[in-house]
């Protein structure tokens, strides 16, 4: 019997990239996964993967820069699977923007920032929250970023959201640990959206981020990062909450220089 038989699991961006790697770990495992992706297509051939690989895979549309979609993701599957045991909250859209200067960070842009990657966040545990209680069982993963950690500049909009999940986690770890629910956080080094972004705007930045990396690489989405995951939604974990695993082939240590100027 798999790590995740009969659990039932929603990953908001599982269509692809880290989510899809959490997505494919947990089925290998036997567990239900919904993929609650804004993409249809990647989310729906996401969800078909799964059920090669052991589990069951299951599409609900879902744009976290519109709430309502959100609550509905994780309603819908209250109401089809009859419980919720583990929430991956890992979307986040592409960047706003390419990387900025404090000082010319605008309004609009800080606010796509915390919709996306703070608000959709909150919303999501606010919902789940209630079939965790009743059930006295839930693990909730977060995934953040070493952006924060290390205050990599250019990127405070995104900085600021992550951490403030950070801290948001943590408060949910001691506020509902009496119920049996974990709350966890996870700072991948891998090639998540917002690498992607920077990759492309600013590619000589993206290869110092890799250079600097004490493996010399980015993680695999479903070995690397999928693996602490499935650590950290398994029974295996029962005892830890509000931790930050970093899953970045120790990209943490040391931090990483980012040593270019934005495109003024």
């Amino acid at each position: 019997m798999g790590m995740l038989q009969n659990r039932v699991a929603l990953i908001t961006g599982a269509g692809a990239g880290i989510g899809k790697g959490i997505a494919r770990a947990f089925a290998r495992e036997g567990a239900t996964v919904v993929v609650a992706e804004y993409n249809e297509e990647t989310g729906r051939e996401t969800a078909a993967e799964l059920a090669a690989l052991g589990g069951r895979g299951v599409f609900i549309e879902t744009d976290i820069l519109k709430l309502p979609t959100v609550e509905h993701a994780i309603q819908q599957t209250i109401v089809n699977e009859g419980k919720l045991d583990i929430l991956v909250n890992n979307a986040y859209p592409t960047m706003h923007g390419m990387p900025t200067r404090i000082e010319k960070l605008s309004g609009d842009r800080f606010e796509h920032s915390m919709t996306a990657g703070f608000h959709a966040v909150v919303r999501a545990m606010q919902v789940a929250f209630p079939a965790m209680k009743k059930n006295q069982r839930g693990r909730i993963i977060n995934i953040c970023s070493l952006n924060g950690v290390n205050a990599h500049k250019y990127t405070a909009d995104y900085n600021s959201t992550k951490e403030a999940v950070r801290a948001f986690t943590r408060t949910a770890a001691v506020e509902w640990a009496a119920y049996g629910i974990t709350a966890n956080i996870i700072c991948p080094g891998a090639a998540t959206t917002p690498f992607h972004a920077l990759a492309e705007f600013m590619p000589q930045m993206a290869d110092e981020v890799v250079k600097n990396n004490p493996m010399g690489r980015l993680g695999d989405p479903e070995q690397d990062i999928g693996g602490v995951a499935l650590f950290l939604a398994s029974d295996l974990s029962a005892y830890v909450t509000g931790n930050t695993l970093f899953a970045d082939g120790g990209g943490h240590i040391n931090g990483v220089p980012w040593g270019m100027d934005p495109v003024e």
